[in-house]
């Protein structure tokens, strides 16, 4: 005999869990993300595995939502903007600027070859490793260090992502940016009026397309006290 108590009431329904995870993904393509690799790869990284709290049942909100340190995970259709713009091939090496939660990285796991991200809070790296060991995302090296002066040792990369605004593309990593590669990075002199840019390497240089108005924690030089 089938009964249904109060507490199974209020569990979530798995179908109520695909129409969130369906409304999510039909939320990205309204707001530009078409790429059919990076719309796989947010259907397939939960961004709840990467919240804490009240915080985890706002997963699939299209909003910025607090993290420890005082930072923010960015938006999904940010994130999704971003790494569309970022064209990663399946051979790429990437570098991550602001490991934050992790999550742009995840997404990042499922694009590229391997994917270095860096962040100047140590609970925000070991809390991100956490989690990528949780979900069995081996290509990911995660690093507590400057972000402001990249990974030298590992350039040049094939592609530079920054989660951070500086008030220009930031010199050290433009120089660790491969011939063909391309960095995509938000700019601007205050946390109001911010561009999201996309720099390509050229064998003559540098090409820089203006993409969108965002608004950005600041890439700050140094290590957090954490």
């Amino acid at each position: 005999m089938n009964q249904t108590n109060g507490h199974d009431a209020e569990m979530p329904r798995p179908s109520d869990a695909a129409e969130r995870k369906m409304q999510f993904l039909f939320a990205l393509r309204k707001r530009g993300v078409t790429n059919t690799r990076v719309l796989n790869a947010m259907e397939k990284i939960d961004r709840g595995d990467f919240l804490s709290g009240i915080f985890a049942d706002r997963a699939y909100d299209d909003t910025p939502l607090p993290i420890a340190c005082g930072q923010t995970i960015s938006q999904p259709s940010v994130v999704g903007l971003m790494t569309q713009a970022l064209d990663v091939p399946a051979r790429a090496k990437v570098l991550e600027i602001g490991t934050g939660s992790g999550y742009q990285a995840a997404i990042l796991s499922q694009l590229a070859r391997r994917v270095y991200t860096v962040d100047r809070h140590k609970r925000l790296v070991r809390d991100a490793r956490r989690i990528f060991e949780g979900l069995d995302l081996g290509n990911i090296t995660a690093i507590s260090t400057d972000g402001s002066r990249g990974l030298p040792d590992q350039a040049p990369f094939d592609r530079i992502i920054v989660t951070a605004a500086a008030e220009d593309p930031p010199g050290p990593l433009l120089a660790q940016l491969a011939i063909g590669g391309i960095m995509v990075v938000p700019v601007g002199q205050s946390d109001h009026v911010q561009s999201l840019i996309k720099v390509t390497r050229t064998q003559t240089g540098l090409e820089y397309d203006e993409l969108l108005p965002v608004r950005f924690v600041p890439l700050l030089e140094g290590l957090g006290k954490d």
